[in-house]
């Protein structure tokens, strides 16, 4: 078996890349830790453009709430709220209510929010 030494060479690479630190992704409050909490589902379709514009409403509503949008076929869904009790996710669904008819509450890996005792 005759071995191309551009293998050795992509492999030496992979490790070496895999050796570097991964960068840390930190806002002003310090670094985003992922964990299971809640968030709301506001809305879903198939057409991508309403899928933003729904986006769109929501942040002029709630600026200050993180907004996902994933697209699993043939859908896009958008969910809103990084919250660490199913309590917090409800409290923000029944203030919805009016604006989005059809609201779920999921859970899944979120980017949980500061404890800073300031904010």
């Amino acid at each position: 078996m005759i071995k191309d030494p551009l293998v050795d060479s992509l492999i030496e690479k992979r490790i070496l890349l895999n050796k570097k630190a991964t960068p840390v992704t930190a806002k002003k409050s310090g670094a985003i830790v992922s964990e299971m909490g809640y968030r709301v589902q506001v809305f879903y379709g198939a057409d991508r453009r309403e899928t933003f514009n729904e986006q769109t409403r929501f942040k002029a509503a709630y600026p200050k709430l993180n907004t996902y949008i994933t697209y699993k076929e043939p859908n896009y869904y958008l969910r809103v709220g990084d919250f660490r009790t199913r309590l917090e996710a409800q409290s923000l669904m029944n203030e919805l209510r009016s604006m989005f008819p059809t609201l779920f509450i999921f859970r899944e890996k979120i980017n949980a929010p500061s404890l800073d005792p300031e904010k």
